[in-house]
């Protein structure tokens, strides 16, 4: 019961909100400053000019803002720009978090452009709309107060006019007076001759005449006056006052007019903006977890199988003079290095020390057997996609030449006959590569390929000389002791053929044919040149599975056979090994560490 109470007190309020409203919608209407506000022109004048300062006031908060959405709008592409993925981050970008990264970005973009829209809307709708009316009302409104002043001057003429006439009927009418006075007293008087009572008369009734003329100017000047007052307060200042309260009208009319204009352009970009705001929701949710997960392994997984279990040795059962401490070394992330095989000894500065060993990545066979498989594929795709666009273009070509042929005012066929050869020449190299890709992804699915390149991971030079990390995690440096003369036990493999990926060395196997006299032919800009020490070897390794050398600084082997090993891995998945030849010389280069079961000496 006090609800519907309730709810019906408030209908019959807003009833009498809406009927006062309309009533005094009414009563403005029957309104007018002509009839009102006859007297307050000064006032008026006052009013309008400030309503008019307030319209400028509101094309200055616009022009505010849109300085504000222009900034907010180029702050907002600078920061798009600014996260944009980079060149190098562009391998990244099959994950879902970074896709959906980029999509944000893109939609903060389109949500900058919303911002743009606004600016130049409000600028070019809004405050040119303003601007102009302020001008026009400027313009009116003056023209209404000069007319206004003219009116009042007139007014003041008149009134100025007429008490002047008034002050001369005045003046006239008192000189009429005394000449009727003296006329009676010189009438009466007996001793003036009457020649001079006839004077006295004469003046008596100039003095009258001009009374009466006086008096009715004065009369015509009143009936003037009169006229024109109530013609100026009922009609010409009237009129006035009502152009200015047009004036005025049209102002607050085109204020409302603005501020509706300027919430319409906002509202126009809202549902852009909303559909910026779901595509950014849209964004987020198409981010998945686990599919990230699976491309992160599909990217880094190697292909390889986990190392074998160590085996025990019993050194109870083996001879105490003769005990040899051997375990098994094939991981990967094993960074051991027992001792270096180049030393430090007067290291001299070149370029290119970390490319010493080369790499033939034509067939990407220094990377992990699914990396390998994964880059083939890639390739054998980007090339299938050349030749299908080389295929399209050389075919347009054909019909372009057979259209000339056919119609010669259209085109010379000898033109496209150039064109049409290098695009076939294009086409066939395009295949002869798609073929020998295919064959590398044959062979990359029958043979398993090592994880990098030998060259990888190997002389970290350290302020001129080389750190060896030991089994107890220490690291000892090897400085130049003053012995510089290598021995004939052996050194680093310098062939200087292409295949080796070396350079002439200070020294050479022995047997090689290589010496001193050539380390001078190549220039000290060139390479890091080392002198080497002889080595003892680390221990032996066995091949369990065939190696063909395909990398620069790496040597084949067949299975079961026996090598030396000189240097064993550092974490890159390569270990260096050495063998006799048929010369009585040393052959020297790196192995897949995943190929060899080691052992190694104490």
């Amino acid at each position: 019961m006090l609800a519907l109470l309730a709810s019906g007190s408030s209908r019959s309020s807003s009833s009498n909100k809406l009927a006062e409203s309309e009533n005094a919608a009414q009563n403005s209407s029957n309104m007018s400053w002509g009839t009102e506000l006859w007297d307050q022109n000064e006032n008026l004048a006052i009013h309008t000019n400030r309503g008019i300062d307030a319209l400028d006031k509101y094309a200055n908060f616009l022009r505010d803002r849109v300085a504000i959405e222009t900034e907010y709008a180029g702050k907002l592409r600078r920061l798009v720009k600014n996260y944009q993925p980079k060149k190098k981050e562009e391998e990244d970008n099959e994950f879902t978090s970074m896709q959906a990264f980029r999509n944000l970005l893109k939609e903060v973009g389109d949500l900058a452009g919303q911002r743009e829209v606004v600016s130049e809307s409000l600028q070019l709708q809004i405050i040119a709309g303003v601007t102009l009316l302020s001008k026009t009302l400027r313009e009116e409104r003056k023209k209404c107060l000069s007319d206004g002043a003219t009116l009042q001057q007139n007014l003041t003429t008149q009134l100025s006019s007429l008490d002047r006439a008034k002050r001369n009927y005045e003046k006239a009418y008192r000189d009429s007076e005394k000449a009727v006075d003296s006329y009676k007293r010189a009438d009466m008087d007996l001793n003036l001759s009457r020649a001079e009572v006839e004077r006295y008369k004469n003046v008596m009734t100039s003095k009258i005449q001009q009374s009466d003329d006086a008096k009715n100017e004065y009369a015509n000047q009143l009936q003037k006056t009169n006229n024109l007052q109530q013609q100026h307060f009922s009609m010409l200042l009237p009129a006035v006052l009502n152009r200015l309260q047009e004036l005025d009208e049209k102002r607050t009319r085109g204020f409302r007019e603005f501020i509706v204009g300027a919430a319409d352009v906002e509202s126009s970009v809202a549902p852009i903006i909303a559909r910026c705001m779901e595509g950014i929701v849209k964004a987020g949710e198409s981010i998945n977890e686990k599919e990230d997960t699976f491309k992160v392994i599909e990217r880094y997984q190697s292909g390889f199988t986990p190392p074998r279990d160590i085996p025990f040795e019993d050194l109870s059962k083996c001879d105490p003079d003769s005990v040899q401490d051997s375990h098994y070394s094939n991981s990967t992330s094993n960074h051991l290095t027992m001792r270096g095989t180049i030393s430090a000894n007067k290291l001299k500065k070149r370029v290119g020390i970390f490319n010493l060993f080369g790499s033939n990545k034509e067939d990407f066979s220094d990377l992990p057997p699914n990396q390998r498989r994964k880059k083939l594929q890639g390739k054998i795709a980007e090339l299938t996609q050349n030749i299908a666009q080389e295929t399209k273009a050389r075919d347009g070509l054909m019909k372009m030449k057979i259209v000339y042929e056919a119609n010669s005012s259209l085109g010379n066929p000898m033109t496209v006959e150039g064109q049409l050869n290098e695009s076939e020449h294009k086409l066939e190299k395009l295949k002869v590569d798609l073929k020998k890709y295919q064959g590398f992804l044959e062979k990359a699915s029958q043979v398993p390929v090592a994880t990098s390149s030998p060259q990888a991971s190997r002389n970290q030079l350290q302020n001129g000389h080389r750190t060896s990390r030991h089994s107890n995690g220490s690291a000892d440096d090897h400085h130049d002791d003053g012995d510089d003369q290598p021995d004939d036990a052996g050194s680093l493999s310098s062939s200087a053929s292409p295949e080796s990926g070396l350079g002439t060395s200070h020294t050479s196997l022995p047997g090689s044919g290589q010496g001193s006299a050539n380390e001078n032919a190549i220039g000290e800009d060139t390479y890091y040149e080392t002198e080497v020490e002889t080595l003892n070897p680390l221990g032996t390794c066995r091949a369990l599975y065939p190696f063909e050398a395909s990398s620069e600084g790496s040597i084949p082997m067949n299975e079961g056979e026996e090598l030396q090993v000189i240097e064993i891995d550092q974490g890159d998945g390569w270990t260096r090994v050495r063998r006799a030849n048929n010369s009585n010389g040393w052959d020297e280069g790196f192995v897949p560490t995943s190929y060899i079961e080691c052992t190694l000496y104490a």
